[in-house]
């Protein structure tokens, strides 16, 4: 029987939220998380934009992730 592991690479995570301080609480929480699995924050987008409907704010980020080399 062969045992195997496989490092992942890459990976890019997509957040959420309708304030700024918990999309960075949730961003902070992940990096945490992906050091674990020896990733590195590689880079970060983020976006804001207003809700016409609703009269507030949405925040989105894309964190990309990569392998400590």
């Amino acid at each position: 029987m062969e045992f195997r592991l496989d490092l992942m690479e890459t990976k890019i995570e997509f957040f959420e939220a309708a304030d700024l301080k918990s999309l960075e609480s949730r961003i902070e929480k992940s990096i945490d998380i992906n050091k674990a699995l020896m990733l590195d924050v590689y880079s970060i987008s983020h976006q804001a934009a207003f809700n016409h409907r609703t009269e507030k704010m949405h925040f989105s980020a894309v964190v990309h992730f990569k392998i400590k080399r």
